[in-house]
């Protein structure tokens, strides 16, 4: 399985990367988390941890986690994660940002592998990727686009 959310924020590549590796924020920005806690380590050095969200089905909300062992790159402004509790466990997940257009602009993109899922999972993976991880990623980058361009308005403002 391989899934690829991409989007392009009005910010510079530090602010991205600081909301992209701030998982522990993302319940208070993203209403569709539920909950992110550091087993081991925290968001500067990386660690272990748990990520708990939900996927809208309407009139449903379908509860997923998954545990992952998550590296942070400095030099790339890049994070990585491999999931290592949970359905997805084995699915490697990759957090790039570049710069785009002009100084103030970068795009984010998420990239998801799951190359060799066990094999009751092998003939899900498909629906896997496109009904849960893709539109659950998908909405974590409009939701961080949103709260940074909006921080980026108040700053202006205030």
């Amino acid at each position: 399985m391989y899934t690829r959310n991409e989007i392009t924020i009005n910010c510079d590549k530090n602010t991205a990367f600081r909301y992209a590796r701030q998982v522990e924020q993302w319940p208070a920005l993203l209403p569709h988390y539920r909950g992110v806690q550091f087993e081991q380590g925290s968001s500067d050095q990386g660690g272990l941890v748990m990520m708990r969200a939900v996927r809208p089905f309407k009139p449903f909300k379908w509860p997923v986690w998954w545990v992952s062992e998550m590296r942070v790159d400095d030099q790339q402004c890049s994070v990585y994660y491999k999931h290592v509790r949970g359905v997805t466990s084995g699915m490697e997940v990759e957090w790039q940002i570049e710069p785009h257009g002009h100084e103030r602009q970068v795009k984010v993109i998420i990239i998801h592998r799951w190359l060799q899922p066990p094999f009751g999972r092998r003939l899900a993976s498909d629906m896997i990727g496109d009904l849960f991880v893709h539109a659950i990623a998908d909405r974590t980058l409009q939701g961080l686009k949103e709260q940074i361009e909006l921080q980026d308005v108040q700053k202006e403002v205030g």
